[in-house]
């Protein structure tokens, strides 16, 4: 029967005692009848909630959908909240970290489409957020776990969202958006739950938003100065490196849309941190005494931002510094280069890098959709990186000035170790611009 809810058992005696899984309604209500069949007895239970079937975790999702710019659509059901959102589209090929992903702030003003699959299967946590929220507009995926299994996990990722004013659209063709976004490049996208409005009027909402030219730093930097304190965990602490370090150092980081798990990697290496906002000055960087100043990653175009490249041309050569992807960013043109915006960027935790001194190769953490023009950078400052992939930037070093850079994530969160000594590489300059041997 289609309008009901029903199992058949086998039972060797005549009583039989059903208990009935939690309906939707309170005025539900469950029959059983018995037959004799095979010499064993048949019985037939039927259960009803409020005059029709128990409900069904996957039938009870509200209707949702995605417009792009390109005037495809997309419908899928809904989770996490309601409402209607406007960002770029970007898809991520992480197999493993969504709650990392989804509170990393490098993703303020974009929607983050998840190839992998099955999103939501272990929950949430609260150790393993890199920001105090989520920072993307809507999470994309093909199929939202309904049951989660993690030790670990204190709530599901649809309650999860709910509460951070997020909208999450499940079974959709992720697949096929995907190759849409590496042919087209990135695309933005209208995602809503509030079905009145048109197609046309979504995406008339697509088309009238752009990610260029938008500072979104401010958007998700901190307001005061504060430390930090907090090393990686003892049990998940992998580096021998960071075991053994016995120094401690003074080192400013310029939040940017810093992850936590950036100073944890930091602090565990020995370095006590200061966090700044992203448009602290430089003159009061240098009255906090740093050994070492960090340039953070963060969201939007790098060219939007000239107060933060201004500030790292005031800090250039006075104490050794190192950037993060925007970080990297905002470094380039400091030191002379440009930036351009990437077809669909590099989002994900399997990106070959090549360390151009050593030609090792590692495999990274990647998250950007803007990069430094190779050919726009002065003879002074060598490319210490290349992203195997397309040929990219990925790493800066200018000796003279005690500087390096990278375009990717060496904590990874999620991700690969393989580039973590770079954090190592940072503090050995602070250590030999202060006359100390170098750990080595």
């Amino acid at each position: 029967m289609a309008s009901c809810a029903q199992h058949q058992l086998l039972s060797s005696s005549s009583s039989f005692r059903g208990r009935v899984g939690k309906t939707s309604s309170s005025s539900s209500s469950c029959s059983t009848s018995f037959s004799s069949r095979g010499g064993g007895r048949k019985a037939t239970l039927k259960c009803f909630a409020g005059g029709g079937a128990i409900s069904k975790p996957w039938d009870i999702q509200k209707p949702c959908k995605l417009v792009l710019e390109d005037g495809s659509v997309w419908q899928g059901k809904a989770f996490g909240a309601d409402g209607t959102k406007v960002g770029e589209v970007v898809f991520n090929t992480s197999l493993s970290g969504y709650q990392e992903i989804l509170t990393d702030p490098s993703y303020a003003g974009q929607f983050v489409l998840f190839t992998c699959p099955h999103i939501g299967n272990v929950g949430i946590n609260p150790l393993d957020m890199e920001s105090t929220k989520v920072h993307m507009g809507a999470t994309l995926v093909r199929h939202e776990a309904l049951n989660v299994s993690n030790y670990r996990s204190t709530q599901t990722l649809d309650s999860y969202l709910k509460e951070q004013g997020v909208i999450g659209i499940s079974d959709i063709d992720t697949r096929a958006i995907t190759v849409r976004l590496r042919e087209k490049g990135s695309l933005n996208g209208v995602v809503t739950t509030d079905m009145s409005i048109s197609d046309d009027e979504l995406l008339k909402m697509s088309k009238g938003y752009d990610i260029v030219g938008k500072d979104l730093i401010g958007e998700v930097c901190v307001k005061e100065p504060y430390k930090w304190v907090d090393p990686t965990a003892s049990e998940w602490e992998f580096a021998e490196k960071a075991k053994s370090n016995k120094d401690k150092f003074n080192v400013v980081c310029f939040d940017f849309g810093i992850k936590n798990n950036i100073m944890r990697r930091l602090a565990s290496f020995g370095c006590d941190l200061t966090v700044v906002p992203a448009n602290y000055s430089a003159e009061d960087v240098m009255k906090l005494n740093p050994d070492g100043i960090l340039f953070s990653n963060g969201p939007g175009d790098p060219s939007a931002a000239p107060y933060a490249v201004e500030n790292c041309k005031k800090l250039l050569g006075k104490v050794p510094v190192f950037g993060i992807c925007m970080g990297h960013q905002v470094l380039g043109q400091a030191f002379g280069g440009k930036t351009f915006k990437m077809k669909f960027g590099h989002h994900g935790g399997n990106h070959p890098v090549r360390n151009e001194f050593t030609q090792a190769v590692e495999i990274s953490a990647q998250n950007h959709n803007f990069a430094v023009d190779l050919n726009s950078l002065p003879k002074e400052v060598k490319v210490s990186h290349l992203n195997l992939n397309d040929g990219t930037c990925a790493g800066m070093v200018w000796e003279e000035k005690m500087a390096m850079t990278i375009q990717y994530h060496p904590e990874a969160s999620p991700g690969p170790h393989d580039s973590d000594n770079c954090f190592a590489q940072f503090v050995d300059m602070i250590r030999a611009n202060k006359g100390m041997a170098v750990s080595r």
